[in-house]
């Protein structure tokens, strides 16, 4: 399958190569193609944008970039009809990512559409429920509440876990057996030659 990620910031890049590390797992032959970072080249992913040619924060940013921000929706659409991708996964970034979902289904109805930590509308911008499920065929929240959220209006989405809340047990888990070790290390008593 050919996957198309799109991922306009370094959260987003880091989220998104840990989950192609997870669908290759499951589909060896996958391809991957998209907007992202370095961390998504690593994972093999053909990267169109560089997400730092996209981030831009604040008002005066955004009208400083405005051309490159057109310029960036561009290549994103010609490259999405160019790949037809078999999914297009969006991570995140809101303004960005829904005008492309909207694109998607318009122009590539057979491409199924995930999104993959989904903005976060129940702290701001509710309206946005209604755009992310008619464009989105699954939503994969990271957060537990987040499925009772979408379910008050009536819309699907999926808890799948939260990959910074892993990221930290991992740490901790790996820091914890480290610390052991050492503390083993330290009480252990000497022996004589």
């Amino acid at each position: 399958m050919t996957y198309f990620l799109i991922a306009g910031e370094a959260s987003g890049d880091l989220h998104a190569s840990n989950l192609m590390k997870e669908l290759r797992e499951k589909d060896t032959q996958a391809i991957f193609v998209g907007l992202g970072g370095d961390k998504m080249r690593e994972q093999g992913c053909q990267i169109y944008v560089d997400y730092r040619d996209m981030a831009y924060m604040g008002f005066v940013a955004v009208l400083q970039n405005l051309r490159k921000i057109k310029r960036n929706f561009h290549i994103a659409k010609q490259a999405l009809l160019q790949e037809k991708p078999d999914v297009l996964i969006l991570i995140d970034y809101p303004s960005f990512n829904l005008k492309i979902a909207k694109f998607c289904k318009q122009h590539l109805p057979n491409s199924r559409v995930v999104y993959y930590i989904p903005p976060k509308i129940w702290a701001w911008k509710k309206w946005r429920v209604h755009s992310i499920a008619k464009y989105c065929d699954k939503i994969l929240g990271i957060f537990p509440f987040e499925p009772a959220f979408y379910a008050k209006y009536g819309y699907q989405c999926q808890y799948v876990g939260n990959p910074t809340a892993d990221c930290i047990r991992t740490f901790n888990t790996t820091l914890h057996k480290s610390t052991q070790h050492y503390t083993n290390l330290y009480n252990s008593t000497p022996t004589s030659a």
